[in-house]
């Protein structure tokens, strides 16, 4: 996807390159489609990916609030019907809920309506069923305990109108429902059956006809606490009639029940033939369930025990197309589960007995994953995929000819939580986030052998910090030597770390096939790993020569206690690692810590030589809101520079290290000089100060060639500034008033000889934009003006849908190069990676 604007001088146009991203914690939140795509809830988005390939490819707006869960039309279950057109329904946490059209043969997305009655509060679940080739019915549920029904018809050609229609409305009372299945009833009665289940235990059936009220046919009981799943089979033939159907059903008891529903006068036919033998399978009666002119006899099929938490999700298997005898399709005896034991189970009936066992159960072993909110099947039945309590998502592929076999699938992963900063490494080989999910990670294109002359595809590569307090900022020491980053967190402490031997192993397999990247780096590094510590704080290294001699443990030290925590494994991978990896195995050591800041970090930045760290934390004060220099290094304080009152929010060093811009929550900026040359070390001293912004000022950036900056504020403005030969600032140009509070600013230097560059600008609205900005000097070299035009608005179906947190241009690799890539990150969790070409 491409966006591009001739309004300015040049022609630019976006692509999008990568988008990193985590699931929504919630059950419910994950839905796989005939179409072979999953779509899951990334904060506000909906976001869509491609199992095949890994990759999120696209995330789209419209909601306000979070989104909690997300339905295909047609589901996987309807995988045999080929169909050209497929619809997505999402439902958020305000209640709302959007239809959206994916188009197979284009890969093109439209958004088509919001259902018109709300919800009063969050939507839980929805489920829907196709009742023909262009016709739909879906009910949704809520914690406001309404369940609304509703029947959409498609239209039949590209880009028509969906016609819905409400069909009823369901009160439940005090104790809402949490899980919804619809299924048509067997033997063409032309009647639906709804099942729900929540908080009172019981399973209530409600029968109607396609086009009717819904009324209450009948309730089942047997589960001892809330019920979290439930799942319909399609019909099942048998002689080539339809006479039954399957529920199943999770709960957390730890149990599933699996119900059948049998037309009544089908079972007696069966039955009386063999009126001596009684299997173990052997119906216990149940309640009837009566739907216009005919009744169906349920009754308890199995009760399969073997989870050890609670389950949250069970889904029969799609069925397989069949095109013999006028059946269309064959519906599996299987069901796949997945529960908080951090286990997915694959249950079938044995064929002699019928008994219905455990044949299959795949799972993370790694201690922080904490289980499983949901599990789905592929729509051919040869991939299960699992989303889990740390926003990951965990699949597993059946590669085994006649005997199953599943191993563990690439999967796209991401922050689970607004994501608060990012840096380019020192050469820009990879990109560093951090985020409130308390998590610092790396993202990185992994070059394999069919993309020689492309860059591969990105994949996170390493997840060097896992933290116990929200991250806030991040910056990459530069210069020479082993990659290190500055991180601060919600505490008093910034963190410096150092990449272990097996990072720098596995990014030159990342980079280069043939590994030969950064041997220099590599022959001093003697740590190969990290370990987390019992409280999850600091992160202690694993060094190379300790791998030979591990201590003899007292046997009685490895009783299961919360400090007992498995040693981490480091190793270089050769392929883009899996969740259970990254969580454990990546962990970069902590070399230092910087003690001086009185309250929680807020920004960090670092010179461009890699001599000084500048930080700053959050500020009520003048005192605190002081900016400590730390020396690269040694790590000692060097400077503690005092100008604003309140939070310093973003630091930038201009290209030549002279000058140290600073802006503040206090509308103010400052700029200080800063001299390493001295013998008595680093000296200081504010040399600016200006109230530039009517609010808050986010962001600040410097012209990469030139003494120019530009700052971004909440006031909706951005202003471009240059400094003159004696220090005093002067205002060049303010740009047109942007539609949204301007959150980040990054400026890229195009031409040096020409002084053009590229300045991003990102809003809380989501948005970005280019601007070009052509800055014209004097003869002594002091800019006189700019000229500023707007080249390019970026697509919202590419943009992120909640404020922009920071915007990063990557380093290009060479001065030829006509595309240039911009990262950026926001509060909807997302990690996006632009090319632009200009």
């Amino acid at each position: 996807m491409s966006s591009t604007i001739n309004g300015g001088r040049t022609d630019v146009e976006v692509k999008r390159v990568f988008i990193g991203a985590g699931c929504n914690r919630i059950v419910n939140n994950l839905s796989w489609g005939a179409c072979d795509l999953v779509a899951f809830g990334a904060q506000n988005a909906v976001a869509v990916f491609d199992p095949k390939t890994a990759q999120i490819l696209t995330t789209l707006p419209g909601h306000k609030a979070s989104v909690n869960c997300t339905q295909w039309l047609p589901s996987n279950k309807f995988a045999f019907k080929a169909l050209e057109r497929h619809y997505l329904l999402s439902g958020d946490a305000g209640g709302a809920i959007i239809l959206w059209e994916y188009t197979v043969l284009e890969g093109k997305w439209r958004y088509v309506l919001q259902i018109p009655e709300l919800h009063k509060k969050g939507v839980t679940c929805i489920s829907g069923i196709l009742v023909s080739d262009t016709e739909a019915v879906f009910a949704s549920t809520s914690s406001d305990g309404t369940v609304y029904i509703w029947e959409v018809v498609f239209p039949t050609t590209g880009g028509g109108d969906c016609k819905l229609l409400h069909l009823d409305s369901l009160f439940v009372g005090s104790k809402p429902m949490v899980a919804l299945s619809l299924a048509e009833l067997p033997g063409n009665t032309g009647h639906l059956v709804l099942a729900m289940g929540g908080l009172d235990n019981k399973i209530h059936l409600y029968s109607g006809e396609r086009r009717g009220k819904f009324v209450r046919a009948c309730e089942l009981k047997g589960h001892a606490d809330w019920i979290r799943s439930l799942d319909f089979s399609l019909p099942i033939f048998n002689n080539g009639e339809a006479h039954n159907i399957l529920l199943v059903s999770s709960s957390q008891d730890k149990g599933i029940r699996i119900w059948k529903m049998a037309l009544r006068g089908s079972l007696d036919s069966s039955q009386s033939s063999k009126p001596g033998k009684i299997s173990l399978a052997s119906y216990i009666e149940g309640p009837v369930l009566v739907a216009g002119t005919t009744s169906y006899q349920i009754s308890l099929e199995s009760l399969l025990i073997g989870h050890e938490d609670w389950v949250y999700s069970v889904e029969w298997q799609p069925p397989s197309p069949v095109s013999s005898d006028g059946i269309a399709y064959c519906q599996h005896q299987s069901i796949l589960s997945a529960s908080m034991d951090k286990t997915m189970m694959i249950w079938k009936p044995e064929k002699t007995s019928g008994i219905w066992m455990n044949v299959v159960t795949v799972g993370e072993l790694s201690h922080c994953a904490l289980g499983f909110y949901g599990g789905h099947w592929s729509p051919n039945g040869d991939s299960i995929l699992a989303h889990g309590y740390g926003g990951s998502f965990h699949l597993w592929r059946n590669v085994g000819t006649g005997l199953d076999n599943w191993q563990p699938q690439k999967v796209p992963s991401g922050h689970f939580a607004a994501i608060t900063n990012i840096a380019w490494g020192r050469s820009g080989e990879y990109l560093l986030s951090v985020s409130d999910d308390q998590t610092t990670r790396i993202f990185s294109p992994w070059q394999n052998e069919t993309s020689l002359g492309d860059e591969g595809s990105w994949h996170e590569i390493a997840r060097p910090q896992v933290h116990g307090h929200d991250m806030n900022c991040v910056t990459i020491i530069q210069g020479k030597g082993n990659h290190r980053f500055v991180s601060g967190a919600d505490e008093k402490v910034a963190r410096v770390f150092e990449a272990p031997l097996s990072f720098l192993k596995t990014l030159g397999h990342a980079i280069s096939q043939n590994s030969t990247f950064s041997e220099d780096i590599q022959l001093g590094v003697q740590i190969l790993g990290a370990n987390m510590s019992a409280l999850g704080l600091s992160q202690k290294p694993i060094y190379v020569h300790a791998e030979q001699h591990t201590i003899e443990k007292n046997p009685n030290d490895s009783l299961d206690t919360l400090e007992a925590i498995p040693d981490a494994v480091p190793v270089v991978l050769t392929e883009p690692p899996i969740e259970d990896q990254l969580g454990w195995h990546t962990l970069w050591p902590e070399s230092h810590k910087l003690y001086g800041h009185g309250n929680e970090l807020f920004a960090l930045c670092s010179d461009h030589e890699g001599k000084l760290v500048a930080s700053s934390c959050k500020a009520q004060s003048a005192a605190v809101a002081e900016i400590w220099l730390w020396e690269v290094g040694s790590w000692k304080a060097v400077g503690r520079l005092q100008s604003h009152s309140l939070t310093v929010t973003q630091m930038e060093f201009s290209l030549d290290d002279k000058f140290l811009l600073a802006v503040s929550r206090d509308r103010q900026f400052s700029i200080f000089s800063i001299d390493k040359t001295g013998t008595d070390g680093t000296s200081y001293k504010l040399v600016a100060k200006h109230e530039a912004h009517k609010r808050i000022i986010w962001s600040c950036s410097w012209n990469p060639h030139g003494y120019e900056f530009a700052t971004g504020s909440r006031d909706k403005t951005v202003k471009i500034w240059t400094v003159g030969k004696d220090s005093s600032v002067k205002l060049l140009v303010t740009l047109p008033q942007f539609s949204s509070s301007v959150t980040a600013l990054s400026w890229a230097g195009l031409d040096s000889k020409k002084n053009n560059g590229l300045l991003a600008v990102g809003m809380e609205s989501g948005l970005v934009e280019l601007w070009s900005l052509s800055v014209n000097r004097t003869d002594d070299g002091v800019a006189a003006n700019v000229l500023a035009a707007l080249v390019a608005r970026f697509d919202p179906l590419m943009c992120h849908v909640s404020s922009v947190s920071r915007l990063a241009w990557r380093k290009r690799k060479n001065k030829d190069c006509t595309s240039i890539q911009l990262a950026s990150c926001g509060a909807d969790h997302c990690v996006r990676v632009f090319e632009v070409k200009c």
